[in-house]
C-alpha cells in the first residue's frame, strides 16, 4: 500500500507511468514503491512539486539547519552537493532549469563552471534534457555511463566497494529505506550524503566527513565527471560534468588543508 506522500507525488506527476519518465527511471520501479526511496527524493520532489518533508516526514521533520547555525561555507558546500545529486538523480523540470539559468559566475574555476551550466540551462529545453539524461544514465540496456562507485572502481556493478560504503552509512546511522533497488553508491546518492554532512542533517565529525568523501567519493567521482564533460551523448550535462569535476577539485584540497 503507498504511502500518502507517494500517493501525491503521483497525481501531481499524472501516473505512475509519467512520474517514472519525469525521473527518469522505469515504470515497474515506481509501481514497486510503497514510499518514496530516500535517494529519490529530491528527484521526485523536483519533478512534482511535492516537498520532501511531504515525500518523506520520516527523513526531513526535523528543523532545517539555517545559514546562521552552520557555517557559511558548509552551507554553500551543502547546496553544491545538493546541486549535483538533484542533477545526477533526474533530469531537471523546466522550473529547475529556471533557476540554475540564474547562476551567477566569476573568475573562480567554480565560477565559471558555474556560468558555464548556467548558459547551458538557458538554452536547454526540458524534453531534450530528458532524452539526454535516459540516453546518458538508463539507456535502453544500460546508458552511455554508470554512475556507480563499484562499476569505476573495479569494473562491475554491486562489488566490494558498495559493501564497504554499505558498513560506513549503517556505522554513520544512515539507513537504506525498504523497496529501495537504485544500489547506494549512485553518484547522486553519495552527493546527497555529503550535503548532508555539510548542513549538519546527518551528524559527523570532520574526520569522519573527510574520511567517508575520501574513501567513496574522491576515488572515482572526478572521473564520472570527466567522462559526462567528454560523452558524446552529452550537451548540458557536459557542463554539469565541468561543475561537478571542479567542485571535487576544491573539495580534495579543503580536506588535504584541513589535516
Amino acid at each position: 500500500m503507498r504511502d500518502a506522500g507517494l500517493e501525491r507525488a503521483i497525481d501531481a506527476a499524472g501516473g505512475v507511468a509519467q512520474l517514472a519518465r519525469k525521473i527518469g527511471i522505469a515504470q515497474p520501479s515506481v509501481s514497486n514503491w510503497n514510499r518514496v526511496p530516500a535517494q529519490r527524493v529530491i528527484a521526485v520532489e523536483g519533478a512534482t512539486g511535492i516537498s520532501r518533508k511531504v515525500l518523506r516526514p520520516d527523513l526531513y521533520s526535523e528543523p532545517v539547519v539555517t545559514d546562521d547555525s552552520v557555517d557559511p561555507i558548509d552551507a554553500d558546500r551543502a547546496r553544491e552537493y545538493a546541486l549535483l545529486a538533484r542533477l545526477l538523480s533526474s533530469a531537471p523540470p523546466a522550473a529547475l532549469l529556471e533557476q540554475i539559468a540564474q547562476l551567477n559566475g566569476d573568475a573562480t574555476p567554480l565560477g565559471r563552471a558555474h556560468a558555464t551550466l548556467a548558459d547551458a540551462a538557458s538554452i536547454a529545453a526540458t524534453f531534450e534534457v530528458e532524452r539526454e539524461y535516459f540516453d546518458l544514465f538508463v539507456g535502453l540496456g544500460r546508458g552511455e555511463l554508470l554512475p556507480y562507485a563499484s562499476y569505476y572502481l573495479t569494473g562491475f556493478l554491486n562489488e566490494r566497494p558498495l559493501s564497504r560504503l554499505r558498513d560506513d552509512l549503517a556505522a554513520l546511522g544512515i539507513e537504506r529505506v525498504e523497496n529501495s533497488y537504485e544500489p547506494e553508491d549512485h553518484a547522486a546518492t553519495l552527493c546527497e550524503v555529503m550535503a548532508g554532512f555539510a548542513s549538519g542533517r546527518f551528524r559527523a565529525s570532520q574526520q569522519a566527513e573527510r574520511a567517508f568523501f575520501e574513501r567513496h567519493l574522491s576515488c572515482w567521482m572526478g572521473r564520472l565527471f570527466a567522462d559526462m564533460e567528454k560523452a558524446e551523448g552529452a550537451r548540458f550535462y557536459r557542463s554539469v560534468g565541468t561543475l561537478g569535476r571542479a567542485f571535487l577539485e576544491i573539495e580534495s584540497k579543503a580536506f588535504t588543508f584541513a589535516n
